[in-house]
């Protein structure tokens, strides 16, 4: 089970998700775009910003979107012995479980830090370790709105994983593009499900 960038399937349907959040201001910015549209999104969020933001969380659940898990400090996973791995994916994947009272079943691992523990840990645990095919967007470096569209366009078709950042910094230039290509993405016929959906898409 490596990481997993785009599912196989024939059907128009796509991933976008979201990391490092949630955050009061742009989390709730994502889910005005996706309820516009009627859309599913996958939010990895971090335990100590799940901690600060409780009621964005159960929002988030609320309005049917899923919500996985990116570790409890966003921990750079492949640096840590086994013990402090699953000590950073046990607390955080306990948080979620406690909120939105089901365990996440999707990992996506910071800074894609990933090696052959990681992986092993991830399977003994019931976790898919998910990617994204946009990394060249580069949303967390802020390139500017134009350049984080161009380049997740150039990603998208059936089966794609999008990333995006909801989290940490300023996220003003990823909601913008996020509120440009979401629309865009549905006129095109594109049906926007959460990570765990398209999974079960690409068994079909």
């Amino acid at each position: 089970m490596a990481i997993i960038n785009e599912v196989k399937t024939n059907k128009k349907a796509l991933a976008i998700t979201f990391d490092d959040g949630p955050n009061p201001i742009y989390t709730l910015q994502v889910l005005e775009v996706l309820a516009s549209v009627k859309a599913k999104a996958t939010f990895f969020m971090i335990g100590e910003q799940i901690v600060k933001n409780l009621e964005i969380v159960k929002l988030v659940v609320a309005q049917g979107h899923e919500i996985g898990n990116h570790t409890f400090t966003h921990a750079r996973l492949s640096d840590l012995s086994e013990e402090e791995c699953i000590k950073e994916i046990q607390l955080n994947g306990r948080l979620i479980e406690r909120l939105v009272g089901r365990k996440p079943t999707t990992l996506r691992p910071p800074y894609f830090a990933f090696n052959e523990q990681v992986e092993l840990l991830l399977s003994r645990m019931g976790y898919t370790a998910m990617g994204a095919l946009n990394m060249d967007a580069i949303d967390w470096e802020r390139p500017g709105t134009d350049f984080i569209l161009e380049k997740s366009r150039n990603h998208v078709k059936n089966g794609s994983i999008l990333i995006f950042h909801d989290g940490y910094g300023d996220r003003s230039q990823t909601i913008e593009a996020v509120r440009q290509l979401v629309p865009e993405l549905v006129f095109q016929g594109y049906k926007l499900v959460t990570v765990s959906e398209l999974l079960k898409i690409g068994q079909e």
